[in-house]
């Protein structure tokens, strides 16, 4: 992972923006501009990538409704420009949406930490109840937890329900079903 703090003075905010926008990043690699700073992530390994899976087939198998789930959807948040592991939203919501889109209307997000779990646990969840997003579910590996965070108000969510591995969440509706977390241990 490589972060490039923003400059103070000649870069400004505008032309930090225009900077990342214009960044040339090797295949697989992904940027995302949080709270100011410029980070370029290398990709998933392997367990990072099974968490992914065992999330999304959840989420396809038992949500009271059809839905989109993707994966490293670009979104415009009020802290930056966020690439989520998870992007829940209703079906064809991003359908003729550019790289990075607008939070409005996303059902939830969910990161599945790696190296810096910082930036997941405070700076990303802050930035997902900013924008608005129900629901943010965080798989803390290094924790060995996952959290849901709910009722985003005033740039941070309010409530939070942290269960260790093995334990089952429920997820609120539209989901309404038990989240299995047994097999992210």
């Amino acid at each position: 992972m490589v972060a490039m703090p923003a400059v103070e003075g000649p870069l400004g905010r505008d032309n930090l923006l225009q900077a990342f926008l214009e960044l040339d990043t090797p295949p697989g690699y992904k940027a995302e501009l949080i709270e100011g700073e410029i980070f370029v992530t290398p990709p998933p390994d392997g367990e990072h990538e099974t968490a992914f899976s065992l999330l999304a087939k959840q989420f396809f198998r038992k949500a009271a409704i059809d839905l989109d789930l993707s994966g490293n959807k670009g979104l415009i948040v009020p802290t930056g420009r966020f690439i989520p592991d998870g992007t829940v939203s209703p079906v064809d919501h991003f359908l003729n949406a550019d790289s990075w889109a607008d939070a409005a209307g996303v059902l939830l997000v969910f990161e599945v930490t790696s190296t810096s779990p910082r930036r997941d646990r405070e700076q990303k969840r802050r930035g997902y109840a900013a924008a608005g997003i129900p629901c943010y579910l965080l798989v803390d590996r290094s924790a060995g937890t996952v959290t849901l965070f709910t009722k985003p108000e005033d740039g941070d969510y309010t409530e939070k329900e942290p269960v260790p591995f093995g334990k089952s969440i429920d997820l609120p509706a539209p989901f309404s079903f038990t989240l299995d977390t047994a097999p992210l241990r």
